[in-house]
């Protein structure tokens, strides 16, 4: 299995929490005896989180390392370039990183053998959106701006959440948005912009260094005082643990914590990825673990590592995992994306378990919404 992740520059701690919960479930499956003996080798490469790079080292894993399966650990910026290397060599391509919702939900984009294990940009919309509508109706919060980064995951992500969040509240009003570059360092022209519209709360998909960046700087100009913010990517502990102060008024929605879901299945995981990393998992160490357990499933469901034979085994394939909301995975067969993953929304604190009380999205509700928003994008 051929990794391409990034492992070096400012969001180095993606590839490193990837390639580490990938690295824990491929030792358990060898270490219980494999495919009748057969043992995974995994194949990590660094993209330095550059698209044409992450395609350059796909393309060399297939053909010079001989990996059969890519397990495409990049950020939304690589995952699509991977995609159509994976396209164009034939191969099963399982994304775990890449949240932007038209890599599996636009069937012009989608290919037999490419899936996606990682939360999905709609998904996380339709359950914040229908939160931050509930907290804008009881605080009276009508005037919103957004700042996200520029690129698909960001302008996708952020237009669904805005979607839902009028759907929920028409009465909420949008006065301007800020769109500062991926891995941007200095955020005084997006805060500023932000301080002049005067908003009343604020939606972000900022994510990562940038977030905690971005944080760091907009307390110094005082951007929290009075203001409700709202960051779908912030409940993660390599964001909380990084940002000096977290602010009141801070919502998020869940991205990896070892209390939700509160399961000793997820508590145990938890530890023992501690154990063997000396380090907390992060949201996409949850995603590639999952991907991990598809992927070894569908091996031993079609007693094959033919491509083919497991792409069919994946099709519709649930597993028991302690990141379901339900204690189980499904990967959906009608467009090869994973759903039931435990997701809710809360206000943060500083300090365990940071989301004191969380509240679960309805996967009935995600689902029936999702079905139109596909409708709507001609997506169906």
């Amino acid at each position: 299995i051929g990794m391409p992740t990034i492992l070096s520059g400012r969001v180095a701690m993606l590839g490193q929490a990837s390639s580490n919960a990938a690295t824990l479930e491929v030792e358990k499956f060898n270490a219980a005896g494999g495919l009748n003996g057969r043992k995974i080798e995994l194949v990590i490469r660094d993209s330095k989180g550059q698209p044409q790079e992450a395609a350059r080292v796909a393309r060399e894993l297939v053909t010079s390392e001989d990996c059969e399966i890519i397990l495409d650990a990049e950020a939304s910026s690589g995952g699509f370039a991977v995609h159509e290397v994976a396209r164009d060599l034939g191969v099963l391509v399982m994304h775990t990183c890449s949240e932007t919702s038209s890599l599996s939900a636009d069937p012009k984009i989608r290919t037999p053998l490419g899936f996606r294990c990682a939360r999905q940009g709609v998904h996380d919309a339709i359950v914040g959106g229908a939160y931050a509508a509930q907290v804008a109706k009881e605080k009276n919060l009508k005037r919103w701006m957004t700042v996200s980064p520029d690129y698909a995951y960001g302008r996708d992500t952020t237009a669904e959440f805005m979607e839902y969040l009028k759907l929920f509240n028409p009465s909420i009003e949008i006065v301007g948005d800020v769109w500062p570059k991926l891995f941007q360092a200095d955020y005084t022209e997006a805060i500023t912009r932000l301080l002049q519209g005067k908003p009343q709360a604020i939606y972000s998909a900022l994510w990562g260094g940038d977030l905690t960046s971005f944080i760091d700087q907009a307390g110094i100009y005082g951007l929290f005082n009075e203001r409700e913010f709202f960051a779908v990517n912030m409940a993660d502990y390599a964001v909380l643990t990084a940002v000096k102060n977290v602010p009141r008024g801070l919502h998020s929605g869940n991205r990896y914590l070892k209390s939700f879901p509160n399961t000793p299945a997820n508590t145990n995981w938890c530890n023992a990825f501690q154990t063997r990393f000396k380090d907390l998992p992060l949201n996409w160490a949850w995603q590639n673990a999952a991907a991990v357990q598809f992927l070894t499933s569908a091996i031993k469901k079609a007693k094959s590592t033919e491509g083919k034979k497991i792409a069919q085994a994946l099709e519709g394939l649930s597993i028991d995992s302690p990141f379901g909301a339900s204690g189980k995975l499904t990967m959906r067969a009608q467009d090869h994306t994973v759903v039931d993953y435990a997701l809710a929304w809360g206000e943060l604190s500083g300090k365990e378990p940071f989301m004191k009380s969380p509240v679960p999205g309805s996967w009935k509700q995600i689902t029936e919404l999702e079905a139109e928003w596909k409708k709507r994008k001609g997506f169906a």
